[in-house]
């Protein structure tokens, strides 16, 4: 895979969860949801200030940190991008690597504009793009909009189970976006195949 196909594959996973970001910050309230497949596919709209998943990591300082070290992480990857088509990696690498830089660049651009260009959004009212008063929160600051949620199954655990036997159990409990899905499936891609994607050529004897 070429450099510049990589980037244009970013650039649409990028329009992709930015497009369907945008429509639910939107168009519904938070902790708003709606049925997709049954009750367990469901989009439900939330917001969260820090990692993937809900995930959180300090007040404010602990946001800023987090934004700065996904820019840095974007541009770091774009580099390795670049020399992976350079040495003509696999394929397989390559798309890993372009949906782990789609991901953290399509979290990174909620926490740095959305704040600056969107409203608040709140249980009973919908947030409006460019708001004539301002947005909510400072550059950095802005919240990451999740969306999907798979509560697959919802019961009681086992009372056997050590620790937690009796109490609630739900699979899949978070809630997230198309970026942590892409950084998930990249990792976990790579993490996979890592012998075939990083598999030396046996040097010829001379």
């Amino acid at each position: 895979m070429k450099f510049r196909q990589a980037v244009i594959l970013v650039a649409i996973i990028v329009i992709l969860d930015q497009a369907l970001k945008c429509w639910v910050k939107t168009h519904m309230y938070i902790g708003q949801e709606y049925d997709i497949i049954g009750r367990w596919f469901r989009i439900q709209f939330i917001q969260n200030e820090g990692m993937a998943y809900g995930i959180s990591f300090g007040a404010a300082a602990g946001k800023v940190f987090l934004t700065l070290l996904r820019l840095a992480a974007v541009v770091i990857g774009f580099i390795i991008l670049k020399k992976l088509a350079i040495k003509k990696y696999p394929k397989g690498l390559m798309i890993c690597g372009v949906l782990i830089i789609a991901g953290a660049l399509g979290n990174l651009i909620d926490s740095m504009f959305y704040g600056l260009i969107f409203s608040a959004s709140t249980t009973t009212q919908m947030a409006q793009f460019l708001p004539s008063g301002g947005g909510y929160a400072g550059f950095l600051h802005g919240k990451v909009v999740d969306m999907f949620y798979f509560p697959i199954y919802q019961g009681i655990l086992p009372s056997w189970i050590p620790l937690k036997g009796g109490q609630p159990f739900e699979f899949f409990q978070y809630v997230f976006n198309v970026s942590d899905a892409s950084i998930s499936i990249g990792v976990i891609a790579i993490l996979m195949f890592q012998k075939r994607f990083f598999k030396r050529t046996p040097q010829r004897k001379t």
